[in-house]
């Protein structure tokens, strides 16, 4: 967001501590004063200032030179989580999915331009990424992404599109809007996304929309497997049978869920009248 575009009341010093905190990932556990203070663009007053603050709170530890953050961030997350019904509810039936395919599965949702995972059963890694609850990916190159992405209000769905980074992950990667735009229209379409190595070289994806009990979607559930195992026509055939039963379930589970579960902040998946039908699935 532009310095232009903030609201009045928009507090620049709490954004820059949040952004102190999502300096660290797993490929940077701990990092140094300097090493914050360049991936935050802060001077190195100013990070320190942020660093010693968390640390004094309790979020960040120290050993006079590295910096890592504590157990207690995942207090930041854990209130969402625990408030979130539909994770806790859709468990049981991507174990029950897991169980008869023998592949991955996971619920996810949109958070900004992002899908995070909110609940996963593995089975094996087929990822160099390791995957958690909470992971983020870009939602334009994901099965779960793009089967929300699908379903948004078509001028949500553009703005999105005109602020994407579209970068090319693999030799695979849909890197222009105008395809992308296409491919949303068919996985509108036909009800489901399948994700061919896009994301990652070996790694194939089914994902299919839930939606809460005014038809709205409000999350997507996948089926991940390793290309050398599974064809796209494979897929299509075994796997995706099964995952429109799994969500079926969720779906009947959150007609009967009081109150309604919330899509996660940044979600907007509220449809427009046009995507309100649900087509029977293609091929």
């Amino acid at each position: 967001m532009s310095a232009e575009a903030r609201a009045p009341h928009f507090v620049r010093s709490f954004e820059r501590g949040l952004a102190v905190i999502r300096a660290f990932d797993a490929e940077h556990p701990a990092l140094t004063l300097s090493e914050v203070a360049r991936a935050c663009e802060l001077t190195r007053a100013a990070a320190r200032r942020f660093l010693l603050t968390l640390a004094d709170l309790g979020y960040v530890h120290t050993d006079g030179r590295r910096f890592r953050l504590t157990p207690r961030v995942l207090e930041l997350g854990y209130s969402y989580l625990a408030g979130y019904t539909l994770s806790q509810l859709a468990e049981p039936h991507l174990e029950q999915l897991v169980a008869r395919v023998r592949e991955s599965s996971s619920l996810c949702v949109l958070d900004g331009d992002d899908i995070v995972y909110v609940a996963r059963v593995p089975t094996r890694r087929i990822m160099t990424a390791s995957i958690t609850v909470g992971t983020r990916f870009p939602a334009y190159v994901t099965s779960v992404g793009r089967v929300i992405l699908a379903h948004l209000p078509d001028e949500d769905a553009e703005a999105r599109l005109a602020r994407a980074e579209l970068k090319p992950l693999t030799t695979r990667t849909i890197t222009t809007p105008d395809a992308l735009r296409t491919e949303l229209r068919r996985v509108r379409r036909q009800g489901y996304a399948v994700v061919d190595q896009e994301l990652e070289e070996g790694l194939r994806s089914v994902a299919a929309p839930v939606r809460d009990r005014d038809g709205d979607v409000v999350a997507a559930v996948n089926i991940a497997v390793h290309a050398g195992r599974n064809s796209v026509d494979s897929v299509r055939r075994d796997l995706l049978p099964h995952l429109l039963a799994t969500v079926a379930g969720i779906e009947a589970d959150l007609r009967i869920t009081n109150p309604a579960p919330a899509a996660a902040p940044g979600t907007g998946t509220r449809r427009s009248s046009s995507s309100r039908r649900s087509p029977a699935p293609e091929g």
